[in-house]
């Protein structure tokens, strides 16, 4: 065990996170998401829901501050404008866990699927909420973090 580390963070995402450098992206995402077709490597937190998983990672990750928006989310399908319940609760908890006033920037589904091939590390939930995926990208530390 470890001081100040949440405990659904497991030691294999700990390992991922560490491993992770500036600029790369880890994906949370829900139970639907095809994530071990996705990504180099796929963690999985059952009994955890993707907000959970965000609310944790972001008490570790430093966030990547050079970019207009570090957050990603899937749009809905065939109705871009509507913002699900799932990516109004990530807005707030990257609210209230850094720095970041703006809300996830929303991908088309296929545009966020090949996204998500890029990942560093795909961190699949047991999450059955619609939409509940959400690419993060990492940034670097400093005396400002």
């Amino acid at each position: 065990m470890l001081y100040h580390i949440p405990s659904l963070i497991t030691p294999e995402l700990l390992y991922a996170m560490r491993a992770m450098g500036h600029g790369d992206e880890l994906l949370i995402t829900d139970a639907n998401f095809p994530a071990t077709s996705h990504g180099r490597e796929c963690i999985r937190l059952s009994g955890v829901d993707s907000s959970e998983a965000l609310s944790a990672i972001l008490t570790l990750l430093p966030i990547d501050a050079f970019v207009d928006n570090p957050f990603t989310t899937m749009e809905t399908v065939d109705h871009p404008d509507i913002i699900p319940l799932t990516v109004e609760n990530f807005t707030q908890i990257i609210r209230n866990k850094t720095q970041f006033t703006s809300s996830p920037k929303g991908l088309e589904r296929f545009e966020f699927y090949e996204r998500a091939k890029k990942s560093f590390v795909i961190i699949q939930t047991s999450d059955i909420r619609p939409y509940a995926n959400i690419i993060v990208k990492k940034g670097v530390i400093n005396h400002a973090n």
